[in-house]
């Protein structure tokens, strides 16, 4: 009778509460209603946030990782070339691992242990991002905050922001500004037919018009996202382009949330910050990341830099709520992260990650021959780790499950960054070269049988 009782209480709903069975996973659906968490049994009282249910079904990455399990499943003995999550590939300099280690050790030590740190950072790391990023631009090491990696910082922003701002977003961009803006409740309904979300402004980014939005036809926005190397199309913003930008902010007294994780790789006389723009502090946030350039994918550490004289209407500083912010969710980043970060930005680590990144702009360049060699229309490669290849006409995930599929090696479908990449696809130059090599040769074959 007991463990009848206890096959009851498992299999029952509690009132008020609704018992979900699991459906297909959808990529380009809504997950009301469509999740794949959904069980049977006990249910609490407490409604799900309503912001939740508004977001797609799996978020891009995952989904990938689980379409790369399900090929393997079925072709075990294949040899994977993963070019399509940004993560990077070769190992950490030495000078900047032996600095983690000292770090590391001395916490085992009575003179060398210390505990929580400054939740903003540690401030010779903030004066050292100044002065190797920010040299000339008026930037202090007071309006840096140390974090643990750009994408958590999207996530504080938009706690700073609240539901009640209108948004921008460049069309194709990274899903984690689109999808952070749903969960805070920004968004609107997903509307299926044409993708978007109908609060969400979608500033069109494509080929067709240089990768930048017609400021003319954009309509005002208080937020506005912008990622410069964009991810995923590799493009890197003229110097002319950002002063509309900024010009656009500040008729509008918009706030530029602006994306430089990927300035390490740009090789032209592309602005490296936003903050080299004349008036950008006073409309600009900036985010970046010790990730691409120095391999601290794994590491986690990265910096927001929230200027001074940007002020909300109400003319009160936005550093400081952001600084509440950081101080209420935030209890700093790893101690032995940040040691890193300094070894990174001396002059030897500094030149020791450089050669990295110099290393995977050589593999982006290989990969943009291969494409070009087949009479694609290829775009990227120069000034992000990133290629944006086209393939007109057709859908952007059935390339990527042609390309898996006959050639073993991964790649990102454009559709999952916004409905602009429909049609492309993102290759990423981080890997070994060997694998590059063979990516491309591979590649190559199977386009020229097609």
């Amino acid at each position: 009778m007991m463990h009848f009782l206890s096959q009851m209480a498992f299999c029952s709903c509690r009132p008020n509460a609704v018992l979900l069975r699991p459906q297909p996973n959808r990529w380009a659906s809504s997950s009301k209603s469509k999740d794949d968490s959904e069980v049977a049994g006990h249910c609490t009282r407490v409604q799900r946030n309503v912001n939740m249910e508004g977001l797609r079904t799996g978020y891009l990455f995952p989904e990938i990782f689980k379409r790369e399990s399900e090929h393997m499943q079925k072709k075990a003995h294949a040899r994977l070339i993963r070019l399509g999550i940004g993560d990077t590939t070769l190992p950490i300099p030495d000078i900047i691992t032996s600095a983690m280690a000292e770090h590391a050790y001395a916490l085992s030590t009575i003179q060398g242990y210390k505990g929580y740190g400054a939740e903003q950072g540690n401030m010779d790391l903030r004066k050292a991002i100044a002065e190797k990023f920010y040299k000339d631009m008026g930037v202090e090491g007071h309006e840096i905050f140390v974090s643990d990696g750009a994408q958590s910082d999207i996530s504080r922003l938009q706690m700073l922001l609240g539901s009640n701002v209108t948004v921008a977003i460049q069309d194709p961009s990274f899903p984690g500004y689109t999808d952070s803006s749903v969960i805070v409740g920004q968004a609107g309904k997903l509307e299926e037919e044409s993708g978007k979300y109908g609060n969400i402004v979608y500033m069109n980014c494509g080929s067709e018009n240089g990768f930048f939005p017609d400021l003319s036809t954009t309509p005002r926005t208080d937020i506005i996202f912008f990622c410069s190397p964009n991810n995923p199309t590799g493009n890197a913003a003229s110097r002319q382009q950002l002063q509309q930008l900024v010009d656009f902010a500040r008729i509008n007294g918009s706030i530029i949330v602006y994306d430089s994780a990927y300035a390490a790789f740009i090789s032209d006389e592309s602005p490296r910050s936003i903050f080299e723009i004349p008036g950008a502090k006073e409309v600009a946030i900036e985010i970046s990341s010790f990730s691409k350039f120095a391999g601290f994918t794994g590491v986690r550490l990265g910096w927001t830099v929230v200027p001074e004289e940007l002020l909300y209407s109400n003319r009160f500083p936005v550093i400081k709520d952001y600084n509440r912010i950081v101080c209420t969710c935030f209890n700093g980043a790893s101690n032995i992260a940040q040691a890193g970060g300094l070894a990174c930005l001396s002059e030897d680590g500094y030149k020791a990650v450089t050669n990295v990144v110099n290393y995977y702009k050589e593999n982006a360049k290989i990969l943009v021959e291969a494409f070009a060699s087949l009479g694609l229309k290829v775009y990227g490669g120069k000034n992000a780790p990133y290629i944006w290849v086209h393939f007109p006409g057709l859908s952007s995930w059935d390339v990527f499950n042609e390309i898996l599929e006959k050639t073993d090696v991964v790649t990102v479908p454009g559709r999952g960054f916004g409905p602009g990449g429909e049609g492309y696809i993102r290759v990423s130059a981080f890997g070994h070269r060997e694998n590059i090599l063979e990516a491309s040769m591979r590649l190559k074959k199977l386009f020229f049988l097609a």
